[in-house]
Order: C-alpha cells, then sequence, then structure tokens
C-alpha cells in the first residue's frame, strides 16, 4: 500500500470521485431520462467542480475526451469492463494496461473484482498483474469491489460488504468502492475490515437529494473516506447542486440539512 493523501486521487484525505464508466456496464438506458447525459463533455465539465477528485471513466472516453480537460480534472482509468448483453456469470474484461493509462495521463487506476463470482480467481490474478504495474508506476489502485454470483443470495448483506472492503485490503487497493451496507453500523465493520485501505461508498442507482445525502453522511462519519458516484450526479439535471452539496457532506463534514441548505 502507497500512501495516496498528497495525491491527485485525494484532498485532504477524502475523495469524491465521479464515475462515468455507465456507457459501457449498462448501456444506452442511463442516459434515458437525461438525454444530454450521453454526452461526455457534460460529465466532463461537472468534474471541473472543486469537490470532484477525479473522474473514472473508460480508455476510449478517455482517449476522445480527456485531452480537452487535463489541466482542470484529474483521471482515474478503468482498467476493466464488462457491457450488459453479457449474460454469463459475473466477469470483467481488461480492457486497458496500467502502462496505457499512465501514458493517457492517469494518475490513478480503477479495477473491478467481482469476488464470489465463478470467475473470481481469474479476475483476481488479473488484478495481481494490474496492481504490480500501478506500484512501478507509482499509481493508487481503486478496487470496485463488488461481490457478485449466483452463490450469493444478497450483494448488500453488512458480512458480505464487511468481506468486500477486506479483500480488496488483501489483494492491495489502497481504496475500496463498497456498496451501501445499510446502516451506519455496518458500514463501520466495513471499514474496521478494511484496515488501511481507504472505504468509499458506491452511488448506485439514482435516489432523492436527501436519501442519498444520508448514506453518504453515515458513510463519512463511519470513517469511509468518501464517495465513486455516477448517476446520482449525472443523471440530475442539475448536477453542481448536488455536487454543492456532496462537498459540505464530505468535505466540511456538515449535516444533511446543511448540505441542502447550501446547495440551494
Amino acid at each position: 500500500m502507497i500512501p495516496i493523501d498528497d495525491t491527485p486521487l485525494c484532498r485532504d484525505g477524502k475523495l469524491l470521485i465521479l464515475a462515468y464508466d455507465h456507457g459501457l456496464e449498462h448501456g444506452p438506458v442511463d442516459f434515458e431520462d437525461v438525454p444530454e447525459s450521453a454526452d461526455p463533455e457534460r460529465t466532463f465539465e461537472a468534474a471541473t467542480h472543486p469537490a470532484v477528485t477525479s473522474v473514472a471513466v473508460q480508455k476510449g472516453i478517455a482517449e476522445a475526451y480527456y485531452p480537452s480537460y487535463e489541466g482542470d480534472v484529474d483521471l482515474l482509468a478503468k482498467l476493466n469492463g464488462t457491457s450488459n448483453l453479457w449474460m454469463g456469470e459475473p466477469d470483467s474484461a481488461v480492457n486497458c494496461s496500467v502502462e496505457y493509462a499512465a501514458e493517457l495521463g492517469a494518475s490513478s487506476v480503477g479495477f473491478t473484482l467481482y469476488g464470489g463470482s465463478n470467475h473470481e480467481i481469474e479476475m483476481a490474478e488479473e488484478f495481481r498483474t494490474a496492481q504490480e504495474a500501478a506500484r512501478e508506476h507509482g499509481l493508487p489502485v481503486v478496487m470496485w469491489s463488488y461481490p457478485r454470483g449466483q452463490g450469493l443470495k444478497n450483494d448488500t448483506k453488512p458480512s458480505t460488504i464487511a468481506y468486500a472492503a477486506r479483500q480488496a485490503l488483501e489483494l492491495g487497493a489502497d481504496v475500496a468502492k463498497v456498496k451501501h451496507p445499510g446502516s451506519r453500523s455496518a458500514m463501520e465493520d466495513a471499514v474496521r475490515m478494511a484496515g488501511k485501505t481507504k472505504v468509499v461508498m458506491s452511488g448506485g442507482s439514482k435516489r432523492s437529494d436527501r436519501a442519498f445525502l444520508e448514506s453518504v453522511k453515515q458513510t463519512i462519519d463511519a470513517g469511509g473516506k468518501g464517495l465513486a458516484v455516477g448517476r446520482n450526479v449525472w443523471q440530475r439535471e442539475n448536477p453542481e447542486r448536488i455536487l454543492d452539496a456532496l462537498e459540505q457532506v464530505i468535505f466540511e463534514e456538515a449535516s444533511v440539512e446543511e448540505a441542502l441548505a447550501a446547495a440551494e
């Protein structure tokens, strides 16, 4: 594990990663409610908000759009991903190397691991290759630690989320992106299991401002270090407003009420 507090991925030891890998992972359906959100430039513009520490995209988006925002946005390159057209047991194709991510200008890399999938062993081996290459380049590694597969009945069960956080630590991730386990106490357990690996909450599906911010607040109060969020930002008509609120909750540790007031 490497110190990452002074890297571009963090601000005051906290993180707000704006994830925009959904076009590959979920397809056009994620852009239907706000059609303009299909334009990557809209999300890159949102990523210039001071609350955002990094934007996470696949390499094609990085190649096409990041050069125009290099001076204003920090890049996290996602190294693997799978389309929603794939109907088999959860797996994720490695489609970008660490070396190429570094050439693109990424200051960190991300990697999905589906613990519990029939493909877990192969994915863990692929993660080993990526993690060790990232160490050679001095790049922090963020693990999308998502237990998933036919053997899992509930992928947000508190013990499962705690296991996901621990798996990220054991395999050498600097940051573990995990789903919210439903309560502050359950997130505290996940943070405890993660040890020195920073835990950030996965934003998940779009919810009301209040419900979303309450889960983020629980994460911060539980010792989590921030958020990796996509749909709860760029599926909104005004992404900047929710980013104003997230600035308050994550970096100022304000209450949800204070954050909502600040965003008005």
